[in-house]
């Protein structure tokens, strides 16, 4: 850094990265007032945290520096002071950082940085928070070339492209050579049964999951979903209600103060557990926390080793993480999970390309930020990785999209954002400048409503569309309490203490994670060498992991049942019942790929002979019930799994027109055609929907050339349906033999195939019957 240079620290969690680039950053300090150097964090948590770290140092080494935190969070009184004159160092988030942009004299404030440091850089390459970042460097660049740019991670597979991505071609990654010791272990269930569904082992976890808790000091219970939070929280202070006011729960949900309030405590070493979501994943230092516990599985290496890192975070001290399989192919997958992590082999993330909602909303920040002229931000925004590639014709079209709303919107003066005044290009209008800087932004979720109590106190938010379908005297669980629903009023649900033990527990939207292709490979490693163990004549041997010995019924069940899934055949099951005639099938390519595949496969052999299907998917496979028998053999394998013409076939076997119109209703927002309101009067959900799928409408019909329409089909084949990892999937299963078995009853592979079909169409009790009549 003393040199001028950037690039990447890649190194474990709690080794000191922080201060290793801050006093780099320190010996790069000038006399020149303002602000000098910005560290960019990908979250708010992780903001107030990060200041008191740079803070602790700087009395002895720097004791004319200050450092400043700006976030969504920042009182207002504080963001007054910083604009009348910002401290040399800022820690900001790229949202903060976008909106310091808009600023008529964004210039003179931001042209003496000269050192950014990006946090967590794996957090935002590969979304559009991270193409913010891009094209806010390159705003400073310009403005400052000598700029020296700096990102830190620690769980990183393609460490040089994410270096490059960040910080351009030159740049020098720096390898920590901290050794760490990394505990992976497994509580395992009592009886972990020859079968099993999503969530069939929560119950006899629970006991395990208190007493690994009682012996440990602090402990981190963290779970993937906020519901899923909010069900654990409750089930251990049912467990052990002399835990109240020592066990908290902590999600993004939740109002600021209470989350300040839980991390304070976990600090202070006040708090025997924290059962929280990824709101605490990231490198916030809690020094007490001796373990973390891992509800189900974590989905991916990367995250399994970012959430152990949160234990032992401080260099010579071991981070231990211990799974808590929620069905017994978890523990399967706990073994796999442990081999990947210790082997090193992290997911790798990749910046998306040419999203044009981003490069719409950046003209209009850099137009109020001083304006720009199009030839030059033209060249400084094809600098960056993620619009390396832009096209002339692209950048105009987006230009000319602000300035007249496109060829269907030029007759509204409010989608006239910008003007050309002397050869610069600005934002004429004080109300357009006023509504783009309030929702200046990348992030988009569904309308959330404030939620308070009668009395007055806000408890948190909450998504609109559940609310919606609560009535008056409804209870529901929310921040670890059972809430009865009195009102909804402008926007804010007002509640009372519930009167009752039990309610609804809100699912929120994103709820489900793919397996990453990482860990489904290690999942398959196993698997291949469980058949030859069961196959072969070490069959009495036991398995090396304690894992694979505790699934071993199920994985005998299911051996005897039908076969093992393996990574050189395609195991095809088949199954007659009431219901239809069911298709089995384990490609091992995770549940958003799955989706694309089973809708493909039903298309294509609904094409050859007309027929009735219903779909199932989990991580592991999917399952195709038809109404009349399906013929299937060998020779169809070319047909069904053939990769020509592969877009079309997708979009054509999809509702892909409704999936499109719902990712364009983020395009739309982040695009600045939707306005989601002012402070105090947020539009409503269902007016946010009705606005963006009347621009959808209008761009079809009379607009058909607009790019943005074609970035929401791109986004729904690139993000839902992992339309590489698709074709990927395809090659493969059409270079394989077939393995055809047919069912005399549901193997253990199949039956959470259909358990996930069944929860869509039974009550609980419904399907508590139909479980035990399958299972005897």
């Amino acid at each position: 850094m003393a040199a001028g240079e950037s690039g990447l620290l890649h190194a474990t969690t709690g080794s000191g990265k922080t201060y290793a680039v801050w006093m780099g950053a320190l010996q790069r300090a000038t006399a020149a007032p303002g602000l000098q150097v910005l560290w960019l964090t990908p979250m708010r948590a992780l903001a107030a945290d990060t200041t008191a770290a740079l803070q602790a140092p700087l009395p002895e080494l720097a004791p004319q520096w200050t450092v400043g935190a700006r976030t969504g969070d920042t009182p207002s009184a504080e963001r007054a002071r910083q604009d009348r004159r910002l401290p040399p160092a800022l820690v900001t988030t790229p949202e903060s950082l976008s909106l310091m942009l808009t600023r008529e004299n964004a210039r003179s404030e931001l042209g003496g940085v000269h050192t950014v440091v990006v946090d967590e850089w794996h957090e935002l390459i590969g979304n559009k928070r991270g193409v913010q970042v891009q094209l806010a460097l390159a705003r400073l660049k310009r403005w400052n070339p000598k700029l020296v740019v700096w990102g830190l991670s620690a769980t990183l597979g393609n460490v040089d492209e994410a270096m490059v991505t960040l910080c351009g071609a030159g740049a020098r990654r720096v390898q920590g050579r901290v050794d760490k010791t990394l505990l992976i272990d497994t509580l395992l269930p009592a009886e972990p049964g020859r079968f099993s569904w999503g969530g069939h082992l929560g119950a006899q976890m629970l006991q395990p999951v208190v007493d690994a808790i009682e012996r440990s000091g602090t402990a981190l219970v963290f779970t993937n979903t906020r519901s899923q939070a909010e069900l654990w929280y409750q089930l251990l202070l049912e467990a052990r209600p002399d835990w109240a006011g020592i066990v908290a729960l902590h999600h993004g949900s939740l109002d600021k103060h209470v989350r300040a309030w839980v991390e304070a405590g976990l600090k202070e070493g006040r708090l025997k557990a924290v059962v929280a979501t990824s709101s605490l994943d990231l490198g916030v230092d809690f020094l007490p926390v001796e373990r973390v516990l891992q509800i189900g599985s974590a989905k991916g290496v990367a995250r399994l080793l970012q959430r152990a890192g949160r234990s032992g975070h401080a260099p010579g001290r071991p981070s231990r993480v211990t799974l808590v399989p929620t069905n017994t192919l978890e523990l399967v997958e706990a073994a796999a999970a442990r081999r990947a992590a210790l082997a090193g082999r992290v997911e790798s993330r990749h910046s998306p390309s040419k999203p044009l909602d981003v490069l719409v909303q950046h003209l209009v920040t850099v137009a109020l930020g001083g304006g720009f002229v199009a030839e030059d931000l033209f060249d400084e925004v094809k600098t960056t990785r993620a619009y390396g590639d832009l096209e002339r014709a692209e950048f105009d079209w987006a230009l000319a999209f602000v300035e007249r709303g496109g060829d269907s919107l030029t007759a509204y003066p409010e989608y006239h954002r910008v003007a050309r005044v002397d050869g610069v290009w600005r934002v004429p209008d004080r109300g357009i400048a006023r509504r783009h800087r309030l929702q200046v932004g990348t992030i988009v979720s569904d309308a959330a409503m404030v939620v308070k109590w009668l009395g007055g106190g806000t408890i948190g938010t909450i998504e609109e569309g559940f609310i919606a379908r609560l009535n008056k005297g409804d209870h529901f669980v929310f921040a670890g309490r059972v809430l009865e629903y009195v009102r909804t009023q402008d926007m804010t649900v007002y509640v009372r203490v519930g009167s009752k033990k039990k309610g609804v527990v809100p699912a929120w939207a994103g709820g489900k994670m793919p397996l990453s292709s990482e860990l489904a490979d290690a999942v398959q490693t196993l698997l291949n060498g469980a058949a030859l163990v069961l196959g072969g004549p070490q069959a009495q041997q036991p398995f090396s992991d304690i894992e694979m010995q505790a699934a071993r019924p199920m994985l005998q069940a299911q051996a005897r049942l039908s076969q093992l899934p393996q990574r050189d055949r395609l195991l095809v099951e088949r199954y007659t019942s009431r219901e239809g005639h069911h298709l089995f099938l384990y490609p091992f390519a995770g549940r958003n790929v799955h989706i694309g595949l089973a809708q493909l496969l039903a298309w294509r052999l609904a094409r050859r002979q007309p027929n009735t299907f219903s779909l199932s998917v989990n991580d592991y496979g999917l399952e195709i019930l038809a109404a009349k028998p399906v013929v299937l053999d060998e020779s169809l394998q070319a047909t069904l799994f053939g990769s020509q013409g592969l877009l079309a076939d997708v979009l054509a076997s999809l509702n892909s027109g409704a999936l499109a119109q719902r990712r364009f209703r983020e395009i739309a927002r982040v695009a600045g055609l939707v306005f989601s309101g002012y402070p105090g009067a947020p539009k409503s959900m269902r007016q946010l929907q009705a606005s963006s799928s009347l621009f959808f409408e209008v761009f079809r019909k009379y607009d058909v050339g607009n790019r943005l329409l074609g970035q929401a089909e791109r986004e729904v084949l690139a993000q839902e349906l992992e339309v590489d990892r698709l074709g990927d999937t395809l090659r493969h299963l059409a270079s394989l033999p077939w393995s055809f078995v047919e069912l005399a009853a549901p193997s253990p592979f199949a039956l959470p195939l259909l358990v996930e079909r069944l929860r869509e169409q039974l009550s609980t009790e419904k399907l508590k019957d139909r479980l035990e009549r399958l299972l005897a």
